[in-house]
């Protein structure tokens, strides 16, 4: 649970963060998915229930390079072969 603070014309408010954890319960974004109410979860539920969303996401994962699980330290370069 977040609390938002207040910005132009809308007051303070309270939202919901949905972030995956990862082995060590870490969180896996540096931010999640923010959820202001009900009807926004039941929005993203219908999205998420589209069924050509596993197959884009499958098309992503083949041109995206694989991720290693470590964390890269200072100084280091992620190269990518094309």
């Amino acid at each position: 649970m977040l609390k938002l603070p207040p910005y132009r014309s809308s007051p303070a408010r309270l939202v919901a963060e949905l972030n995956p954890l990862d082995e060590t319960g870490n969180p896996k974004k540096k931010r999640g998915l923010i959820l202001r109410s009900a009807a926004e979860l039941e929005e993203f539920k219908e999205m998420l229930q589209d069924e050509k969303l596993p197959k884009l996401l499958g098309i992503i994962d083949k041109v995206n390079p694989e991720v290693k699980a470590g964390r890269r330290g200072k100084g280091e370069e992620e190269v990518i072969e094309l």
